[in-house]
């Protein structure tokens, strides 16, 4: 449990990043949400949805910082046993909304458990190699790890919500390099994944994928309809210019030319507002946030704690880049939120508590 002498060591710059962040994708949903009206205007209800997620993921960030990462770890398969109940309750029961069933209601809220997914699987593959020694050398062994992440993420492409499936799979690829994943391996499931590509996009994929990626490589086939998103994000986030329009004078995304812009395109909105020095001081923040995890994980005091800050750094990693490349029109349009800015109670309560066990990794790097 927590020692009052601990609490000297929490990573106080990591922490003040993340909340700056957080609070930045809080102005900007107040922004993009805002009802304007002929006597005045207000916020829509989606920012006090967003505060009150964000002191509910507080909360979350809390315990996991406060409570040894080693018995999360310790309990690793029963969480994830968990995870995966809720999983199948969501495809069966779940509330369904914007063509996927994902969510699970809770009073006025709902809870979307497949963003706790990578918190899960960090743990049970940081446990599995961390307590192996030979760490993620032998093929076994990989095969082990790999269904462990398999498993939650064919149920979460279930949904469907393959966007969300995806990031499980920089989990399980950051926690195995740090484990002693040979590089060679790594090349052979990449050939091996071109050899597949073609059979993915045959059977796998769904129609509305297939046409994703076909608009993104050429919008303008379909501008009034697949390829609608990935205009408007362009035009959104070169209008920004230097400096921005300022602070919900946003043509974009106040006058919703931009779907859906306070969840997977607040970084559009962002640099349409701030322009391109906001964009670089979140960029810069973002940076700052992975190096200095980076970092906790090179100051673990063992094995399984530097594999649960790699797992759980890869996988936001992937989603920050993604996401900004998306937002850029730069990668096909995925529901792959922004973390920490983005709308979504789940995404955000996820997100800070993975960070309250990279705090609790380099916090613990002087205890037994």
């Amino acid at each position: 449990m927590f020692e009052r002498r601990l609490f000297f060591h929490v990573d106080w710059l990591l922490l003040g990043a993340i909340l700056l962040l957080t609070g930045v994708g809080v102005a900007m949903i107040y922004s993009t949400t805002y009802v304007t009206l002929p006597t005045g205007g207000h916020p829509g209800p989606q920012v006090l949805t967003q505060i009150y997620a964000l002191l509910i993921g507080l909360l979350a960030l809390v315990i996991c910082l406060t409570i040894d990462y080693r018995v999360f770890a310790e309990h690793s398969l029963l969480l994830l046993g968990a995870l995966l109940i809720l999983l199948l309750f969501v495809l069966f029961k779940g509330v369904t909304q914007m063509g996927g069933q994902r969510w699970i209601p809770i009073g006025p809220f709902h809870l979307q458990p497949s963003e706790f997914g990578r918190i899960a699987v960090a743990l049970v593959l940081a446990m599995y190699f961390g307590e192996n020694r030979r760490g993620a050398r032998s093929t076994s062994d990989l095969i082990i790890g790999g269904i462990f992440t398999a498993i939650p993420l064919v149920l979460i492409a279930k949904q469907p919500d393959l966007g969300t499936a995806i990031t499980l799979i920089p989990v399980f690829l950051g926690v195995a390099y740090l484990a002693g994943l040979r590089l060679r391996l790594l090349v052979v499931l990449a050939i091996a994944g071109v050899l597949i590509a073609p059979v993915a996009w045959k059977f796998a994929l769904k129609d509305y994928q297939r046409s994703r990626i076909e608009t993104f490589l050429d919008p303008e086939q379909d501008p009034r309809g697949a390829g609608y998103q990935t205009i408007q994000a362009r035009v959104t986030v070169g209008s920004g210019g230097l400096t921005g329009k300022g602070f919900r004078h946003g043509t974009q995304g106040q006058y919703k030319f931009l779907p859906v812009a306070h969840n997977d395109f607040i970084f559009s909105v962002l640099a349409e507002e701030q322009g391109f020095m906001g964009v670089l001081l979140a960029l810069g923040l973002y940076l700052f946030v992975i190096l200095r995890s980076l970092e906790a994980a090179r100051l673990a005091k063992d094995r399984l704690g530097a594999y649960l800050v790699g797992g759980i750094i890869a996988g936001f990693a992937f989603q920050v880049i993604y996401n900004v490349s998306m937002s850029a029109g730069l990668a096909p349009v995925k529901g792959i939120t922004l973390p920490l800015m983005s709308y979504g109670g789940s995404s955000l309560i996820a997100s800070l508590a993975g960070f309250g066990l990279i705090l609790n990794v380099r916090m613990r790097r002087f205890t037994n």
